[in-house]
């Protein structure tokens, strides 16, 4: 959510840098609603004045035996009774204005319209060598335990049965990547609801321009996209000490999503899925700490690569790539063998205070000895580290073998019970 005050005092700024996401002059009905609301709100106080006063004139009317007066009286005060509908539908209407338009972008987030205009600001690791030409994971899954078939039957497409030792080493990168999370990058492990209600899901915006892309139930509750919802919405409507910052938080959970957006794209295999497992991080911090979460946070997921002995670069998304809550945005892509391209397998993002103010929370900062402390809002940030099954995909495709057997990377080997090696059923 956008801040009304900015938007007034610096509507050209504010239009520039949405110029920058493809949306164009949309400071102009939104200084339209905000003047109509103000005007709305200032007859609501004006309305609310002249009820008080009009309830003492009943009251002196009746005394009086005045029954006409009294009627009049009653009949002005009914009138006023409409004022308040008015104020709350003209501050839904200025609510819903805002609610529709992406973050803006901060100075060095590169200008572009997709991901094209992505850059890359650095490469690591060893893109493999085989002696043989490399399959997709698709290909020599199933030998492995990968059962589309049978999940094909079962729920539909795009989802899969993991089953036996690719099931375990599903398991195994799970584990290991929330280990790492909460044992070395100080984060508290939680494990959050996987359903949510509304206001979760429009406070880190999911809601309501992606609602085609979640699962719906018939409670009207909603499957979470990603744990980021359940996290992130741990502090709506709550004023932190600054002390307390910055909290910390990871998840490994099942995610949901419809795929609306993609249709027609990776439907073969494990790359895009209606039901997937991922671990996610989540930051709350302070506007000035925000920056450097930032690069922590991203450091965090690039840590499972470089353990896992990935090679992958990092993006910085242009403005017209960028997901709609974000100011600042890097992309992590592993490189997959099979398919010979780099594909992303996290995104890490600086939401600044824009879910904050969708959620109403906030911090109290003390300043200088003598001033009072002032709430501000929060900034959020969120990462995956990493999304369990395109890693999976990422580990089949680099460790393969030429007989179809994979080779367990070493630091998974512990989380294997000691297996070294996924062999294909003969």
């Amino acid at each position: 959510m956008h801040d009304i005050r900015y938007i007034r005092e610096n509507p050209e700024a504010f239009d520039a840098a949405l110029k920058r996401r493809g949306v164009q002059g949309a400071s102009v009905p939104i200084l339209e609603a905000d003047t109509l609301n103000r005007a709305v709100l200032s007859a609501l106080q004006k309305a609310q004045a002249d009820s008080n006063a009009i309830a003492k004139q009943i009251g002196h009317a009746m005394a009086q035996g005045d029954v006409g007066t009294a009627n009049r009286l009653k009949a002005e005060a009914q009138a006023l009774k409409n004022a308040p509908s008015a104020a709350d539908q003209s501050e839904k209407d200025l609510t819903d204005l805002l609610a529709a338009l992406p973050n803006l972008p901060v100075a060095d987030v590169p200008d572009g319209a997709d991901e094209s205009g992505n850059i890359v600001v650095h490469t690591r690791g060893t893109i493999p060598a085989f002696d043989f030409s490399p399959r997709e994971h698709a290909d020599f899954g199933p030998a492995l335990g990968l059962d589309f078939e049978s999940a094909q039957a079962v729920a539909g497409a795009r989802f899969a049965y993991l089953r036996g030792q690719i099931a375990r080493l599903s398991r195994a990168l799970g584990q290991f990547m929330i280990d790492v999370q909460t044992n070395e990058f100080d984060a508290q492990e939680v494990s959050p609801p996987l359903l949510v209600r509304d206001d979760a899901m429009f406070g880190t915006a999911q809601l309501p321009k992606f609602a085609d892309d979640l699962f719906k139930t018939t409670d009207g509750r909603w499957l979470i996209s990603t744990s980021e919802v359940s996290l992130t919405n741990l502090v709506r409507e709550k004023i932190l000490t600054e002390g307390e910052l910055p909290l910390r938080f990871a998840a490994l959970t099942p995610c949901f999503r419809m795929e609306a957006g993609a249709a027609g794209r990776d439907t073969r295999g494990l790359i895009r899925q209606h039901q997937f497992d991922k671990v996610e991080m989540v930051s709350i911090t302070t506007p000035d700490q925000s920056d450097a979460e930032h690069e922590r946070m991203t450091q965090a997921a690039e840590t499972i690569l470089d353990r896992l002995k990935l090679p992958y670069r990092r993006m910085l998304l242009c403005a017209g790539d960028m997901g709609f809550s974000a100011k600042k945005t890097y992309d992590l892509e592993v490189w997959l063998p099979g398919q010979a391209l780099y594909r992303e397998i996290s995104s890490c993002s600086n939401c600044g205070d824009f879910q904050a103010r969708r959620m109403n929370a906030r911090y109290k900062l003390v300043g200088e000895k003598g001033t009072k402390p002032k709430n501000e809002f929060v900034h959020t940030l969120n990462g995956s580290a990493l999304a369990v099954g395109r890693t999976l995909v990422a580990v089949m495709e680099n460790y393969q073998q030429t007989d179809g057997s994979v080779v367990v990377p070493d630091v998974l080997i512990p989380y294997m019970g000691g297996l070294t090696k996924l062999v294909p059923a003969s």
